[in-house]
């Protein structure tokens, strides 16, 4: 038997790449980094560029400075209401929908009857598009035969769900909670079905209840889940757009800054530099919340 000398042995073999590998290569990783740069990243810092200046999109470029954000934040009144509407839209997607959406992924985890009934009719609502959502909210909250008010008996003196601007931006939260839910539940549900059993067991032999084990030792193992739910849930609740927009352009206590970033870029007044700077902020926004989370999170699975 040949023997392999100590030299040979200890020197590890390099894998030297062939034009092959790196046409492979450059196909499998070039394409989708720059159809992302040309995409996301390319009108994102185009729009950063553009909210420091006035344009209306068919003249020359002027540029603005700090104009716009002073305007914004000072001669622009559906500007604060919107900012108002994203924040409580997003309170309520992360303290109301995503922990009933983990609610009911514990509950179909725990193997009751129908389970797979269940997941399919809470998922179903997550293949519709908010614009399909806001569509059916006209549907059951309409004043003329909607089906809420019929119920109700309300025929003479019916409810405006959608009108009135102390209502409608409730209403139509709880219309997005709807699909939010079902995406939530399958998340988490994937997530306690990769739970190691003798976790749950052994924290049974120490003496905790259900509810011990699960904030104790189920609730933690679901860090990973934790940290893709919260990133989808702020974004969720930033970039809603179209089901306000189906219901009444997003007006009348339905403001949000989505809303007013399509009405100055492409209304009837163009206003790309405003409209970008109301693009920024939204994506500071989103950032600012996004980021602090996953440091949270992962600050927190560190010190574990």
């Amino acid at each position: 038997m040949a023997l392999t000398s100590p030299r040979r042995a200890g020197r590890p073999r390099l894998h030297r790449f062939t034009r092959r590998d790196l046409a492979v290569l450059v196909v499998l990783l070039g394409i989708p980094v720059l159809l992302d740069v040309a995409i996301v990243w390319g009108p994102t810092l185009a729009s950063i560029g553009l909210s420091f200046t006035s344009w209306d999109g068919i003249g020359d470029i002027h540029w603005a400075g700090g104009e716009n954000y002073r305007n914004l934040a000072e001669n622009y009144p559906p500007f604060w209401p919107a900012v108002r509407h994203n924040v409580l839209w997003l309170l309520f997607l992360g303290l109301i929908a995503t922990p009933f959406g983990l609610f009911l992924a514990v509950l179909i985890d725990r193997g009751v009857r129908f389970s797979r009934f269940y997941q399919s009719v809470l998922y179903l609502p997550v293949v519709l598009s908010l614009a399909i959502v806001g569509f059916m909210a006209q549907l059951l909250l309409g004043t003329d035969q909607g089906a809420v008010n019929t119920l109700l008996g309300n025929h003479t003196d019916p409810i405006d769900w959608l009108g009135d601007s102390r209502l409608n931006i409730w209403m139509m939260m709880i219309a997005a909670s709807w699909r939010h839910v079902g995406y939530v539940m399958i998340l988490y549900l994937a997530g306690l079905k990769s739970v190691d059993p003798a976790l749950k067991e052994a924290a049974a032999i120490d003496g905790a209840n259900e509810r011990q084990t699960f904030f104790r030792v189920v609730l933690p193992t679901l860090r990973p889940v934790n940290v893709v739910v919260g990133v989808i849930t702020v974004i969720e609740a930033l970039r809603a757009f179209d089901i306000v927009y189906a219901v009444n352009k997003g007006r009348n206590g339905l403001e949000l800054l989505s809303v007013l970033i399509t009405d100055n870029v492409i209304g009837e007044a163009s206003r790309i530099g405003f409209g970008s700077a109301i693009a920024v902020v939204l994506l500071t926004v989103s950032l600012g919340c996004i980021v602090t989370f996953l440091v949270q999170e992962l600050r927190g699975a560190r010190d574990r």
